[in-house]
């Protein structure tokens, strides 16, 4: 059926009605029919500059590089059709430190690849011997690209992380068997017999270290949840890496000595000085040796004790769940009052631009994004682009503290900037404590007991919680049984007020092939208090006239909540707060936990969001991996050694590897996160 209404000027001829005199009543005669956007209230600037933004989102599974690299291909063939006055220009671009991150941990491989071979080189004192371990780094490093590959992982982060950590553990393999060929070669026997023998000799322990380190790591692979799905790649990764590097070292690492060594006639100068180190080492160990052979249980005592200093440094040692990362941008949160409207929104938000502004100038950033709204109709939102870091010797976590600052002097609004995880994503806040109880009145009075006391602690910044009764409400009562009277319906005076005070969808239409909506609205000028609903009139289905609809109902002015949230199907409020430099997130709950233990009745329970249900979430999800790699690696070696005895001997020196790790921590000041408690976990296979 073809539309007679295709324009403007079509629906201002639309007849409605006729005048008492018989005449036609048009839609242009009584209402103000033009062409607009559905919804105007929308601020978009970049630079100062009034732009349209597109939002494109990657799917969960898509590579963040493919997709920019993409867009920016799609972008090039768009600007081609495009009037000289208007280009496309990114204003927030994740991809930019992603490439960074992978550069760096790419020279960070070829780093660690140079000093493994140094390492070789000083140990062995040959360049032939210290050729082959180094072989086998390449083989193995390749033939994981391939089990990857096979798994359908990409090249990420986790994954190079974990073939970085891989490099030192591939040429472990590698080296026992050099050393034990190198040293049948120094002894006289022929290189492909030592090579044979020697192999052979050492391919059991090749074999138990092995299955030791590929049962640690496997277990992360297993485990639920965010956690699980970050760490999966890495653990199958590194574990593939091992898998291939004993391979390497039975087959490749025998086979390249028996052509490539030969028996020394004269050690070097450099040989000779590592090897009176070493046996001055040698004979320190020996000594030391004797004697915790002499006094076993003190040998036991000295591990007691090990561990129990090692529970005692943990507790001294900050805890969060990611270390903060540079990531070369910040947001602003902005959030006016509840209710506020998109003209005091937008006068707030020009006034925080020409804040930030002057730093374009100032060659400290080179974008800035204003939106309004963001976060919420009364909320606005700053995208702040620092330059490269090639170009500043400064963080933009400097810049990130001095812009917050001077937002603080912004009145009407709360403005803050915060940088996101690159893990945990959000909203920014690091802290989100959720209160959970029967009734909302019950949790906004637990709410303002947390909130002041957690105010007290001046770590705790930007204090906020989801649930606000201050969004001002009209509450209108309908006098059902005078409207009945007169002929007016529930319905047709909720339509009223629907148009009037709102918007309607009355119909659509079409414009070159797309389907629009046609909106009703009253003047948006003619309605702005309350006092306006005396002008509004609804049409009597009695008696055709118009009636006050003021006659028919009564206003009430309240206040109540935006939104009513619930959480695993209770109801809940949730606290917000950002941290203070070098405040960890374990200690702001700790202390969070400690207000509502000490000061809320025991009828009210605690769950975590974001950032802060990942935290709470790795640290038990650790701890299990913890205890399962160390039952795991247990039973493999109980299996190997046939004995249960044996394999506890060697896992007395986990608690030694734990209290390194946990001195290192300490003395270096650095946190328990995600990444270190990952390298705890691989602890057991290396003490192993």
């Amino acid at each position: 059926v073809a539309r007679t209404y295709l324009t403007p000027n079509d629906f201002r001829r639309l007849s409605i009605a006729r005048g008492d005199t018989g005449q036609l009543v048009r839609l242009g005669e009584i209402a103000r029919v033009e062409m607009d956007a559905e919804n105007d209230k929308t601020d978009f600037r970049g630079n100062g500059i009034n732009m349209i933004g597109i939002g494109i989102i990657k799917q969960s599974k898509a590579n963040t590089l493919d997709v920019v690299e993409n867009v920016q291909n799609a972008i090039g063939l768009i600007e081609e059709t495009l009037p000289e006055t208007m280009f496309i220009v990114p204003s927030y671009d994740s991809s930019i430190f992603i490439k960074g991150s992978i550069d760096e941990v790419y020279n960070t491989l070829g780093i660690a690849i140079g000093l493994v071979i140094v390492v070789i080189y000083l140990f062995l004192g040959n360049v032939r011997a210290t050729l082959i371990p180094t072989l086998t780094v390449p083989v193995a490093i390749i033939a994981s690209y391939i089990a990857l590959f096979a798994m359908g992982f990409s090249i990420n982060l986790l994954t190079l992380l974990a073939l970085v950590l891989a490099i030192g553990l591939v040429v472990d393999d590698s080296i026992v068997v050099l050393e034990n060929i190198y040293r049948r070669v120094e002894e006289g026997e022929p290189p492909l017999l030592a090579a044979y023998r020697g192999a052979r000799e050492v391919g059991f322990a090749v074999v138990a270290t092995t299955l030791v380190l590929i049962s640690v790591f496997v277990p992360l692979a297993f485990l639920d949840g965010n956690i699980g799905q970050l760490f999966t790649e890495f653990a199958l990764a590194i574990a593939a890496a091992v898998f291939f590097s004993s391979i390497a070292a039975l087959t490749l690492s025998p086979m390249l000595s028996s052509k490539i060594l030969k028996k020394r006639e004269r050690s070097s100068a450099l040989g000779r000085n590592i090897d009176r180190v070493f046996k001055w080492v040698e004979a320190g160990y020996v000594r030391v040796l004797k004697r915790t052979l002499a006094f076993p249980s003190m040998a036991v005592l000295l591990i007691v004790a090990a561990s129990a200093l090692s529970f005692g440094l943990v507790k001294l040692i900050p805890q969060e769940f990611v270390p903060p990362e540079d990531r070369g941008t910040f947001f602003v949160m902005v959030r006016g009052a509840e209710g506020s409207s998109f003209e005091s929104n937008s006068a707030h938000m020009s006034e925080i631009e020409q804040i930030l502004l002057p730093y374009i100038d100032e060659g400290k950033i080179d974008r800035l994004i204003i939106r309004a709204p963001g976060w919420g109709d009364s909320a606005g939102m700053a995208i702040v682009g620092a330059v490269p870091f090639d170009q500043r010797d400064w963080s933009t976590f400097d810049l990130m503290d001095e812009v917050s600052k001077k937002l603080n002097d912004v009145t009407g609004v709360r403005a803050f900037g915060f940088m996101r995880s690159g893990i945990s994503g959000g909203n920014g806040r690091p802290v989100q404590f959720v209160l959970q109880g029967n009734t909302y009145e019950q949790l906004a009075a637990y709410r303002d007991v947390v909130i002041e006391e957690a105010s007290k602690n001046p770590n705790l910044l930007d204090l906020d919680s989801d649930f606000k009764q201050t969004l001002p409400q009209l509450l209108i009562r309908i006098d059902q049984e005078r409207a009945s009277d007169l002929g007016v319906s529930v319905g047709d005076i909720g339509r009223t007020l629907e148009t009037m005070l709102g918007q309607r969808r009355a119909t659509t239409y079409l414009d070159r092939g797309e389907e629009y909506d046609v909106i009703l609205e009253g003047e948006r000028s003619d309605y702005r208090s309350p006092g306006a609903i005396d002008n509004i009139y609804v049409r009597s289905q009695a008696t055709q006239e118009l009636i006050p609809l003021s006659n028919l109902v009564t206003i009430e002015e309240q206040a109540t909540s935006a939104r009513l949230n619930r959480y695993n199907r209770m109801r809940s409020i949730t606290i917000e707060a950002n941290l203070a430099e070098g405040y960890p997130i374990g200690e702001a709950l700790a202390y969070l936990e400690n207000i509502v233990a000490e000061k809320l009745p025991d009828d009210v329970s605690i769950d975590y969001k974001g950032e802060s249900q990942l935290y709470k979430e790795s640290g038990s999800s650790v701890i299990f991996v913890f205890i399962l790699a160390l039952l795991i690696a247990y039973l493999v070696l109980a299996a190997q050694f046939e004995s249960f005895i044996h394999p506890l001997v060697i896992m007395l020196m986990v608690p030694l590897a734990f209290l390194g790790a946990v001195i290192g921590l300490y003395v270096f000041d650095q946190s328990l996160n995600i990444y270190s408690q990952i390298g705890i976990v691989m602890l057991i296979g290396l003490a192993a």
